[in-house]
């Protein structure tokens, strides 16, 4: 199935990647994946096939089927270190968001709400209840990356 039929094959195809890179932009706080984050943002994909806005329906049935496999590889052929690994991503979510562009107003509004839940969820896989009780307001640094 092709999620957004103004799209060519190999551009639906692409974003499909776009949670993959977006999941890997908010892990990147120490410059690896670890294995909090990658479960974190496995389950979220599974959980956006049911929970997404409407007109992102197809798209995240379709992007999660590839999810895992998606993260697993661009992780790996990502370059080591934090910055190096940070500008990569930059540089692919950059080639995505020109396709995201392409989708219309409604589309591009709904995608971009979908990956921002994506970055925060991700972003909070090491959270820790604990971590609010001592710390209720939010500090950067602390309670906040």
């Amino acid at each position: 199935m092709i999620p957004f039929n103004n799209l060519s094959a190999k551009e639906n195809k692409a974003l499909l990647t776009f949670p993959a890179y977006i999941s890997l932009l908010a892990a990147n706080n120490d410059g690896i994946l670890d294995e909090a984050e990658r479960e974190s943002a496995i389950k979220f994909s599974h959980t956006k096939t049911f929970s997404c806005e409407p007109l992102l329906v197809d798209f995240y049935e379709e992007a999660d089927k590839v999810f895992e496999n998606s993260i697993i590889q661009i992780d790996s052929s990502l370059p080591k270190g934090k910055e190096r690994r940070e500008a990569a991503i930059k540089k692919k979510l950059s080639v995505l968001e020109n396709i995201v562009l392409k989708l219309g107003e409604d589309n591009i509004l709904a995608m971009h709400r979908s990956m921002k839940s994506f970055k925060e969820h991700v972003s909070k896989a090491h959270h820790n209840v604990l971590v609010d009780f001592i710390f209720p307001i939010p500090i950067i640094g602390i309670t906040e990356y």
